[in-house]
């Protein structure tokens, strides 16, 4: 009985204080006094007062974090769902602690704003304070208010004047724009008279220039700091005088990539990339930029110095190959790169709808070599069928990208063009346009469809077709878009769709009596101005070829995949199978009724002469023949009943994956508006050189990869590029330099206006 009773003692249940809560095994929490402990394996890894909710949510990303306690744990013992423990956990990411300190919307028990909402951020957006001030001083997201300005209709009356942090008389001329704390004082300051601190927007932008607290260009440690403590969404551009910078000849293309508006677009699609150093604007631009100089990827970062491409974008040292990789991950992870697409288009339009009156549409297709299985499609450089996902282009006249839309599954021409037409409407508006595509488009009832859309179509005639008398052909010539063109051609009717659909032919005759027939719904046009518009859609497949040799437009940026839909259909395999051996079985058939017709051609007639003999000595190889046909029709009556297609999951075993296609489109997107620079600056030099035609792109590639001087002053930027190759070539980039600084343009962040010059060479 005693060693009962002491064996009970050893081995009685122990149970918690009543102020601890185990979490697990490892971690327990204590609350004495009003204060809270969080204990892992005994040591202290969070303290803070009850009721400290910020406190209080940092300590559950913490133990979830580092690995002391799944999310249900957690959960359970703070008493909260698992959800809000995942939110918890993604404001900390993307705002770090700071972002803990309140929930999102409006906190419990205020009130909400109505009718007098709208008026207080009127007047607060008029004083000139972002969008950002304006919600923390309201207590709402900085999306409410955008959304909540956009329907108001709201636009920036004058230029607002924003208050400097005060930085002593020594401060950098390229400090300009306040910090988001000083919302009170900018209130309190008189609205007349001037005041040292206040400097204004940038005429590019509505939203403030950003602030700093660094002074030495080469040393951002306190802007580091503000970014890393959540305070700072985009560091200043700050510059420092510098001679032969290398590749400081790229800032030529500053005011034509400010004028395409794609960080306006970028930041009115995006907001922003959450507190950061490196932030929304410095990553497009650096991304831009880096495809103007042929760093073709982020991985080309490795063989440039750092510090040379931080004094082009005016920081201390460039983003390197993961910061830029995550921010890319970043903005991929907001899914809006469609958007995006749209929104520049939109630019587009606006600058260029002269060049609309023909747009050219077109397929690329991007090989893929990797391990996973995606769909196959015709690639026809190689003349193979390889895994590859194809993106449909829409250039303008002058062979300059529009936009781009990736198909689902490698989907044809045919299916694509009434979604794609469908975007080109809303861009253009009600205007009819020429649609130019190749014969992969080729179909007579998707005609009609666009024809009845109000589109007009130009494209070459697909199938046979009658050869056009030789006498109907007669030499055109004409002068267009300043080239003599001669074109042997014939004009003429044809009535497709038995007879529903009335179109007009212009078949041109090559010199070697090669027959090209074009098909088209213009009757207002000439004969030779149809065919010289539709040759002209191989300046599309020269943009694809320049692309992919001097943007990598084909190069893999994201090794991820998504999941695809199970329910589309594919190709049937097991019928393309069984076609296969039928095409086997009708080409043994070919060659035993060959074998048996040359035995018979040799049969001697005096020792065969009946055709009954001859069967009988040939017996063995017409039951071959037989049992073949047999096979045939078997093979024949197989193929009728499967189906012609199948969905993806009764083919692929396993999971049903494609390429991720966000961050592709948005490099491709930002590849799109590097090309659109680098033809706008080839269009304001052409008056001033004789052979833009065939060097014009090569001489603004070199302008934009040459050394360059760099002097900041008060108000402005002076980049001066050093002389190129020989005394014509320098004399026209100084020309484009006179058309750039008329401008006027700043650069982006910063008050200070860009001034270009060439400098002269040495004697």
């Amino acid at each position: 009985m005693a060693t009962t009773e002491v064996q009970g003692e050893l081995f009685s249940e122990t149970k918690a204080p009543p102020d601890t809560m185990v979490v697990n095994d490892r971690c327990m929490i204590r609350t004495q006094d009003g204060h809270r402990v969080v204990l892992g394996s005994g040591f202290v890894l969070a303290q803070y007062t009850v009721g400290d909710r910020m406190a209080e949510a940092n300590a559950m990303v913490c133990l979830v974090e580092q690995g002391w306690a799944d999310q249900n744990d957690v959960a359970r013992s703070f008493g909260c769902s698992a959800r809000t423990v995942r939110r918890h956990q993604r404001r900390f990411e993307d705002g770090g602690l700071s972002a803990l300190g309140h929930g999102s919307g409006y906190p419990s028990g205020r009130r909400r704003l109505r009718a007098s909402r709208r008026k207080l951020v009127h007047r607060l957006k008029s004083e000139g304070h972002s969008n950002c001030e304006i919600a923390r001083t309201l207590g709402i997201s900085e999306t409410a208010v955008r959304k909540l300005l956009r329907r108001m209709g709201w636009k920036p009356e004058a230029a607002v004047k924003q208050l400097l942090l005060p930085l002593g008389e020594a401060s950098n001329p390229n400090l300009s724009a306040s910090s988001p704390t000083v919302l009170h004082e900018l209130q309190a300051a008189p609205s007349g008279g001037s005041n040292p601190n206040v400097s204004a927007f940038s005429a590019a932008s509505e939203e403030p220039l950003p602030f700093t607290l660094d002074q030495d260009p080469a040393n951002r440690v306190f802007d580091r700091f503000l970014a890393c403590v959540g305070l700072l969404d985009d560091a200043a551009p700050l510059f420092r005088c510098g001679t032969r910078v290398p590749g400081a000849g790229v800032l030529l293309a500053v005011p034509v990539l400010v004028t395409s508006g794609v960080l306006d677009c970028a930041r009115e699609v995006y907001g922003g990339i959450g507190p950061a150093f490196y932030g929304l604007r410095t990553t497009i631009l650096g991304l831009l930029l880096m495809a103007l100089l042929r760093i073709k990827r982020p991985e080309g970062l490795k063989e440039h110095p750092p510090e040379d491409l931080g004094r082009i974008l005016g920081l201390d040292r460039a983003p390197e190959v993961k910061t830029l990789r995550r921010k890319l991950s970043r903005l991929a992870a907001a899914g809006r790169s469609v958007q995006l697409g749209h929104a520049l288009a939109e630019r587009r339009v606006a600058l260029r709808g002269a060049a609309l009156g023909f747009l050219y549409v077109d397929g690329h297709v991007r090989v893929y070599h990797g391990q996973h299985r995606i769909p196959k499609t015709h690639v026809a450089r190689m003349r193979l069928s390889m895994p590859a996902t194809t993106d449909y282009w829409v250039n303008d006249t002058a062979g300059d990208p529009l936009f781009v839309v990736t198909a689902e599954a490698n989907a044809g021409l045919v299916k694509m063009l009434p979604g794609v037409l469908g975007e080109v409407r809303s861009l253009v508006g009600e205007r009819r346009v020429t649609i130019v595509f190749d014969r992969g488009g080729w179909s007579p009832k998707l005609f009609a469809k666009l024809i009845a859309d109000g589109f007009d179509i130009l494209t070459y005639r697909k199938g046979r077709f009658p050869r056009v008398a030789k006498k109907q052909f007669q030499e055109h010539l004409a002068v267009l878009d300043g080239k003599e063109i001669t074109y042997t051609l014939a004009d003429q009717g044809v009535h497709l769709l038995e007879g529903k659909l009335r179109l007009r032919q212009v078949t041109r005759l090559s010199e070697d009596g090669h027959q090209t027939p074009i098909i088209t719904s213009r009757r207002d046009l000439t004969a030779i101005e149809v065919a010289y518009r539709m040759f002209e859609r191989w300046r599309e497949e020269n943009f694809f070829k320049y692309m992919r040799e001097e943007f990598a437009l084909d190069v893999l940026v994201d090794y991820g995949v998504v999941e695809d839909n199970p329910t589309r259909e594919v190709p049937n395999p097991a019928k393309a199978e069984v076609i296969a051996k039928l095409k086997e079985a009708r080409a043994e058939l070919a060659r035993l009724q060959a074998q048996y017709g040359r035995e018979a051609l040799e049969n001697r007639e005096w020792a065969r002469p009946t055709m009954r003999g001859f069967k009988i000595a040939k017996g063995k190889l017409g039951k071959a023949i037989s049992a073949t046909m047999k096979r045939i029709s078997s093979l024949e009556a197989k193929r009728a009943a499967m189906p012609q297609r199948v969905p993806i999951e009764d083919v692929v075993a396993g999971e049903i994956v494609k390429l991720a296609p966000e961050r592709k489109h948005l490099t491709s997107l930002l590849k799109m508006v590097a090309y659109q620079a680098e033809s706008d600056l080839v269009r304001l030099i052409a008056p001033h050189y004789r052979r833009v035609e065939d060097e014009g792109r090569t001489l603004i590639q070199t302008a934009l990869e040459a050394a360059a001087s760099i002097e900041p002053t008060e108000t402005e930027l002076r980049v001066t590029l050093a002389p190129l190759s020989s005394p014509h070539r320098s004399k026209a980039v100084a020309t484009l330099c006179e058309e750039l600084n008329a401008t006027q343009t700043r650069f982006p962040g910063t008050r200070l206006v860009l001034r270009y010059a060439v400098a002269e060479a040495a004697v």
